[in-house]
């Protein structure tokens, strides 16, 4: 009898992580660390630092240049399919340039030397949070709990039997909001090559002109963080940057090599030239939603600025639903792609005659901020975990209630308004951060 070939794939998944959980359990006891080659360059595969589905987190180092990155693999048995999938997210960290979204350095897609598939790579910088995930997650021996994440934060306080001071909680919930907001206020070129007038013609030369001198530049420095080989000996590519950062919003980190921005003041400026030096009139709007919003997708960084990681999910926000076949489609994809307990209603049952858009977001963003205060989703409570209820139920009635806490009244109300089930009802981002500002002031 033969194996159907979705069980032959679910199988080589099976082999696959328990290769990547053997490394995973190496590096927790200390033995000999694996190699990997990528684009003609070794890297040492020090130890893991994360894990999901199809993918881990290693902190890896180049043989080379000594340099060390967090280096995410992403399986893809599936061949060009997956591939596809995965170079969604790597675009998506590219796409969005703000100092509370981790900032992609490169990607390769290779051939699987044990597999059918392919490979993807993706190269981040290296915060020290990541030694504090992997200190939390691969050795849980270890009595020490330290926060990598906002999840393991959370995790903290239900041992230590603690919790947030509600002003250290609302700012880093705002920071998440700020890299949300720059998803959702994306701006995307106009192409105006098309053009009939000269004038309008010459000024979108001298764009494209601007636009290919700072691609340069930006290339030259990220070359003087990650250098590329010569050649391509590993059947892998690379992918250069899709999107540029104005040079003037930004400055380098002698230590690091990095790049960062000086305040959120700068958001506007980075998106409006999200494609070189767009000039008004030459963006448009495309928001973008994460659709996977929750505390163990925002990173906690050395400085203490949250983090929002994780792109996966990343869709155009504003997607028509006109058929029952679209309605289904979209609904199965919420359902592989994004944390139930912080899923929106409309996801669980996405109707005909309606549009999805950005306010998906916005229940995530009431649910974090929620788990941020009670240490635990809205939705997965007592009657959900352990009494058979259904967390899609609770979600499509809003079914949960705040606990008695210390928490202003600001706060809880905060979370009331994101957690409405109509998305009309909720409020968009930008109200989201100015009543986060308001309960703010009303904690100094």
């Amino acid at each position: 009898m033969s194996i159907p070939p979705q069980l032959l794939r679910a199988l080589d998944s099976i082999k696959d992580q328990a290769k990547d959980a053997l490394w995973a359990l190496s590096s927790c006891i200390c033995q000999q660390s694996a190699k990997v080659k990528i684009n003609g360059r070794t890297f040492n595969i020090i130890k893991v630092l994360g894990e999901g589905g199809f993918s881990f987190v290693y902190l890896a180092q180049d043989e080379h240049s000594g340099r060390q990155f967090a280096l995410k693999k992403i399986r893809c048995p599936t061949g060009s399919e997956g591939v596809k999938e995965a170079m969604r997210e790597v675009e998506a960290y590219r796409r969005f340039k703000h100092p509370n979204i981790i900032r992609i350095l490169d990607s390769a897609v290779v051939q699987d030397p044990d597999g059918e598939g392919k490979i993807v790579y993706l190269f981040l910088p290296l915060y020290q949070v990541w030694e504090r995930v992997f200190t939390l997650h691969q050795c849980p021996y270890k009595k020490q709990i330290q926060a990598g994440n906002l999840q393991d934060a959370i995790n903290a306080n239900v041992v230590n039997g603690t919790h947030f001071p509600e002003q250290e909680m609302v700012r880093l919930f705002k920071g998440t909001c700020q890299a949300v907001r720059a998803m959702h206020d994306y701006h995307a070129p106009i192409d105006t090559s098309s053009s009939s007038h000269s004038a309008s013609g010459s000024q979108s030369q001298a764009a494209r002109k601007q636009q290919e001198e700072n691609r340069r530049r930006q290339e030259d420095e990220d070359d003087e963080m990650f250098p590329q080989p010569e050649g391509d000996g590993e059947d892998g590519y690379s992918y250069g940057p899709a999107v540029n950062v104005p040079l003037m919003t930004k400055h380098r980190m002698e230590d690091e090599g990095d790049v960062v921005f000086d305040g959120d003041e700068e958001l506007m400026s980075i998106q409006q030239n999200a494609n070189g030096n767009a000039e008004p009139g030459q963006t448009e709007l495309v928001p973008y939603a994460h659709r996977d919003l929750k505390p163990g997708n925002v990173m906690i960084a050395d400085d203490g600025t949250p983090i929002l990681m994780d792109f996966g999910s990343t869709v155009k926000a504003r997607i028509p639903i006109e058929t029952r076949a679209q309605a289904l489609m979209q609904q199965d994809l919420a359902a592989e792609q994004s944390t139930m307990a912080y899923r929106a209603p409309e996801l669980f049952d996405v109707k005909t005659g309606v549009a999805l858009d950005e306010k998906v977001d916005i229940w995530s963003l009431g649910c974090t901020l929620f788990a941020l205060a009670y240490s635990h989703s809205p939705f997965e409570n007592t009657q959900t975990t352990e009494q058979g209820g259904s967390i899609a139920m609770a979600v499509l009635n809003a079914q949960y209630k705040q606990p008695s806490s210390a928490y202003s009244q600001g706060l809880k109300d905060l979370i009331d308004a994101m957690l409405q089930v109509n998305p009309k009802d909720r409020p968009d981002i930008h109200k989201v951060i100015d009543i986060t500002d308001r309960v703010l002031r009303s904690l100094a």
